[in-house]
């Protein structure tokens, strides 16, 4: 798997790649200095070279990797959202809303945390 769409194309179910892609779309579209790279078979968007989010499908949801430090720091927001979580991701069931403006935060949060930042992860 090479490219964002290798990725894509591998989700079945129709209305689950439209939502995915929706997602993928908003963040290019919001973000366009933000790298696209496939690390681990897992779409990834980076800042020179470090991770700022992950994104991934599975049957029901979609899992976004903002890295632990931001999980914490946007966790009541995360619980407030109604989506569940682990110390890493939190996942948006396909038949949730997404809520772009905690997304927004996390990202925006990323990008300035880790600028100049050397390493892929925190």
């Amino acid at each position: 798997m090479e490219t964002f769409q290798d990725y894509i194309d591998t989700i079945d179910d129709i209305a689950h790649r439209k939502q995915f892609e929706e997602v993928i779309d908003w963040i290019d579209l919001n973000y366009p200095d933000l790298s696209k790279v496939i690390k681990w078979n897992t779409p990834m968007y980076t800042m020179d070279d470090t991770f700022i989010l992950g994104i991934d499908s599975a049957k029901r949801h979609m899992s976004i990797s903002p890295e632990g430090k931001t999980i914490g720091i946007y966790k009541d927001e995360i619980e407030e959202a109604g989506y569940s979580f682990t110390s890493g991701l939190y996942r948006i069931k396909y038949s949730e809303t997404v809520d772009y403006n905690l997304l927004k935060k996390m990202i925006d949060y990323n990008i300035e945390d880790k600028k100049g930042y050397q390493k892929f992860w925190r």
